[in-house]
């Protein structure tokens, strides 16, 4: 039987690997080796597995910030953070490509969702930053890596599908990602400014006379006006979460609403508009659910083929062998592999539940593992040949850009994340502090 399993598992890779739809190639392989394992009894058992998948209270979640995301993308308030902090970091070399990794930020924490982060800057910050005599490389890595935070930083879809598939909570993972995605967000900006002094032709500043024409005052009002959307939105949907009043499926509910209000107060809000937000959710959420219940069915015959049996016995051996963290490094070098070739969706869905139950039986503290994964899964986005964001982004900029560029980019911007990933894992309590001070309360 757990021979059986691994020739399932085969299958499926080399089926995704032919370019077959991952919804349709997980359930397909399920119900082939499902028969071949079970025999029609199997169709007694995969209903109530996919029936208790859909009534997950916590994926509500995944709908709801699907919204806000979506919502907040059109209510035009990543144009005037990325005019404003231009400003703001102005007279820095590199400083147009700095605002853009803030913005990118504040927009993963009030959006989560890397698509319509790099679009939107794709549209709006390359050009800019082309005109401004940027290098192209650094500004399609810079947009491309910046846009991806939103993986990371909650309110985040991953670290929901992350939390219920391994049993961590929700707002635990929320919690500790927030220091993960700062130490991500300091990377980059230290590689801009080396960068940028070291090669000054590639990052130039704002001229001066174009930054004294708008005095302090104006700049102070400007900047004001431009952060308070974005940090309503997150003390409304984190604040809740963290101060114990809502849950995160509450919490997103709170963060849809604030993204419309958002909307309504930039005057960006008609029936036309909603109904483009709520068909675009609508898409995002049915691909994310149909995935889910393939994976179910997958998961539901691997486990049956006892095939988690065999990949906890050969992990027990390499463990045995070498210790548990060079088990823990193999893993994170395969999932960043595998990410080169797959979605983290599929990544979340097929290899997070056999692999995370074993790696938690060898001891490894869940938030800081789960975390581990979610820093491993953004590079998912950036990496070639299948990264999401470097298409978003060649979708969107000027001609002259080609993907060359953009690959060349995004260079710098993994082998830093990919410091991100070690820092967060010789220190776990960038991943466990915060969710030990606060709800140790």
């Amino acid at each position: 039987m757990e021979y059986l399993a691994a020739w399932m598992f085969l299958a499926l890779t080399i089926l995704l690997m032919a370019g077959f739809p991952v919804a349709f190639t997980l359930l397909g392989t399920s119900l082939f080796f499902g028969l071949i394992g079970f025999g029609w009894s199997f169709f007694d058992l995969l209903p109530l597995r996919i029936y208790g998948r859909m009534t997950n209270v916590t994926l509500i979640a995944v709908p709801l910030f699907v919204f806000m995301g979506v919502m907040l993308e059109r209510s035009g308030l990543a144009e005037k953070l990325l005019d404003t902090m231009a400003l703001l970091f102005g007279r820095l070399k590199g400083g147009l490509a700095i605002s853009v990794v803030v913005v990118g930020a504040l927009l993963g924490a009030s959006t989560g969702i890397v698509g319509a982060t790099v679009v939107t800057m794709g549209l709006l910050a390359v050009p800019t930053m082309l005109r401004r005599n940027y290098q192209k490389e650094l500004a399609c890595g810079t947009v491309s890596a910046s846009g991806t935070l939103g993986q990371i930083i909650p309110p985040s879809i991953v670290l929901v599908l992350i939390g219920d598939i391994v049993g961590v909570s929700v707002g635990d993972l929320f919690m500790g990602a927030v220091l993960p995605g700062l130490v991500l967000v300091t990377l980059y900006i230290i590689y801009i400014l080396l960068a940028a002094n070291l090669r000054p032709g590639i990052a130039p500043p704002i001229p001066k006379a174009e930054l004294d024409a708008i005095s302090h005052r104006e700049l102070l009002a400007r900047v004001g006006k431009a952060l308070f959307p974005p940090l309503f939105l997150m003390i409304s949907v984190l604040g809740s979460i963290f101060a114990g009043i809502a849950s995160p499926t509450e919490a997103a509910a709170v963060g849809a609403v604030g993204a419309t209000l958002l909307a309504i107060a930039n005057k960006k809000f008609n029936l036309e508009m909603l109904n483009q937000v709520m068909r675009q959710t609508t898409n995002l959420t049915c691909m994310v659910f149909i995935i889910l219940c393939g994976a179910a069915a997958f998961g539901l015959v691997f486990r049956g083929l006892d095939g988690d049996t065999l990949v906890r016995e050969f992990l027990g051996s390499l463990a045995s062998a070498h210790g548990k963290y060079v088990v823990l490094a193999i893993v994170m070098g395969v999932i960043f592999i595998i990410g080169f070739f797959l979605d983290f969706i599929e990544i979340t869905f097929i290899h997070v539940p056999v692999l995370a139950p074993i790696m938690l039986e060898f001891g490894f503290d869940p938030v800081w593992f789960c975390i581990l994964l979610a820093v491993n899964l953004q590079t998912s986005f950036m990496t070639p040949p299948f990264g999401f964001s470097l298409f978003y982004l060649k979708a969107v900029t000027p001609p002259e850009v080609t993907t060359g560029h953009i690959y060349r980019g995004i260079i710098p911007f993994v082998f830093f994340q990919l410091i991100g990933l070690a820092i967060v894992a010789f220190f776990p309590q960038l991943a466990t502090w915060l969710p030990g001070v606060v709800f140790s309360r």
